[in-house]
C-alpha cells in the first residue's frame, strides 16, 4: 500500500479533525474536511481550535504513532505572540520548564524573535494601545493539552497568537510553513518522506 503524507497550514478557528461530533447540526464548527478531500488521512497530533499552523496528515498508522506518541519526543516549533515583553528571567523559566496543572514541563528551546512574516489572522488578535506585545520561538519535545499557552501564562505573559511553524523529523530535516497559506496543503516531497522516522 502506498501511504499518503500531507502538510496542511491549519487556519485559526478550525478543528484538527474531520468531523465535529460535539456541536449541534446548526452550530457545526469548521473542520479539516473543509480544506482536505483526501480520504483516509488523519492528523498527526493536533492543534487547538484557536491555534494555527502546521499539521501533518497521513493514512500511515504506525508513522502517526511514532510522530505523536510522547515517548518518541519529536520536536515541534511554535511562533508565539505574547502580551508584554518577557524579561530574561521569564525566558529562563520557560527554558528550564514550568509547572502547569501539577505537571513539570520538559526543558524547552525559547528565544525572542522579530515578528514573523505571517498572514493576518482572521479575526485579528485584540489590540490594546498601551500594552505592547512580543514574539517568541518555542520548541518543545512534548505536546500536552494547551501547553504553550499554559507555559507563557505561568510566567506572566499570556499568549495572544500561536502558530506551529515547524515539525522536526529524524536528523536535521524539518517540515515548515514555507510556501503555504492558511487552508492550503501539499504532499510531502520524496526527500521529506525519506526523512520520516523508521
Amino acid at each position: 500500500m502506498i501511504c499518503r503524507y500531507l502538510l496542511l497550514y491549519k487556519p485559526y478557528n478550525v478543528l484538527s479533525q474531520f468531523t465535529d461530533e460535539r456541536s449541534a447540526p446548526s452550530a457545526l464548527r469548521v473542520t479539516l474536511k473543509n480544506f482536505v478531500s483526501v480520504p483516509g488521512v488523519y492528523a498527526v497530533g493536533r492543534l487547538d481550535l484557536d491555534s494555527e499552523g502546521l499539521l501533518l496528515l497521513t493514512d500511515d498508522g504506525p508513522m502517526q504513532h511514532r510522530l505523536s506518541h510522547p515517548k518518541f519526543a519529536h520536536r515541534r516549533q511554535y511562533w508565539v505572540q505574547v502580551e508584554r515583553q518577557p524579561d530574561e528571567s521569564a525566558l529562563r523559566q520557560l527554558r528550564q520548564g514550568v509547572t502547569i496543572r501539577n505537571y513539570q514541563t520538559r526543558p524547552a528551546e525559547v528565544g525572542a524573535i522579530a515578528e514573523p512574516d505571517l498572514p493576518p489572522r482572521d479575526p485579528p488578535i485584540r489590540y490594546r494601545q498601551h500594552i505592547p506585545t512580543a514574539w517568541l520561538e518555542i520548541t518543545l519535545s512534548e505536546g500536552k493539552n494547551r501547553q504553550v499557552r499554559r507555559m507563557t501564562a505561568a510566567v506572566g505573559f499570556p499568549t495572544l497568537r500561536l502558530v506551529r511553524s515547524a515539525l522536526f523529523l529524524s536528523g536535521t530535516c524539518a517540515l515548515t510553513l514555507e510556501g503555504l497559506n492558511p487552508g492550503e496543503w501539499r504532499e510531502l516531497t520524496r526527500a521529506e518522506q525519506r526523512s520520516l522516522p523508521q
